[in-house]
């Protein structure tokens, strides 16, 4: 008897610990965010770990894009360069709500999902409407559009779908006040975005969760001010 219960009571252990175990291995495993291994930041090159922190520091996180990306550090270099040329001129007459929106609206018709959720969290920083990028993300021609925003998404569109560019098209741009330097903005940021588009399914490059509410709540000023004051 007393060997039964002392099996029954190693079972018991046994069982307890196999149920620690269990409760243990069901904590959810760390996001994957690509399907191509993400390099450690000890093994990239400086310049690389040095705007990734740069990034990092002033968003207060770091979006996933540069992480994926780094996985071949000379094409993060030249895709990173080329971006930063065509999101963040200072000439031309497209602001920057203007050019996330395009990437928006190329971005959902070419169904890539971190696109879209990033560059709409962009969009709705930028252009304080909390709402206008989930109405582009639906359908762009039903959205609360300017004839000005309209008539630069129709001609992205075009890029985008590999429409024979025609001269009615550059004529629809300037009668809302573009010329042909903005025309070329707006192509050149359909036509790298749809290159964005492809890496970004190739790779299953997943966006932070950080985006999903950013810009949608305006942020209460008063209480910055406030707790500045607390300190």
């Amino acid at each position: 008897m007393a060997s039964l219960r002392s099996g029954c009571v190693s079972r018991r252990r046994a069982a307890a610990a196999v149920a620690g175990t269990r409760h243990f291995s069901s904590d959810p495993p760390p996001e994957k965010i690509s399907r191509y291994p993400v390099p450690y930041k000890k093994d990239l090159p400086y310049d690389i770990v040095e705007l990734m922190e740069e990034v990092e520091s002033k968003g207060g996180f770091l979006p996933n894009v540069f992480k994926v990306l780094s996985h071949r550090p000379a094409e993060f270099r030249a895709f990173f360069a080329y971006y930063n040329e065509l999101m963040n001129k200072e000439t031309g007459r497209l602001t920057k709500a203007d050019r996330e929106l395009i990437v928006v609206a190329t971005s959902i018709h070419n169904k890539c999902l971190y696109c879209v959720v990033s560059h709409s969290a962009l969009h709705r920083i930028y252009s304080k409407k909390p709402t206008l990028s989930d109405q582009v993300i639906v359908n762009y021609e039903n959205a609360d559009l300017g004839p000005r925003e309209r008539a630069m998404l129709d001609f992205a569109l075009a890029v985008c779908c590999c429409d024979a560019i025609t001269e009615q098209h550059f004529q629809s741009l300037e009668e809302v006040g573009f010329d042909r330097e903005d025309a070329w903005d707006i192509a050149a940021i359909a036509a790298f975005f749809a290159m964005s588009n492809r890496l970004a399914h190739l790779t299953d490059m997943r966006p932070n969760l950080e985006f999903y509410n950013m810009g949608r709540i305006p942020r209460d000023k008063s209480k910055d001010k406030a707790g500045g004051e607390s300190k």
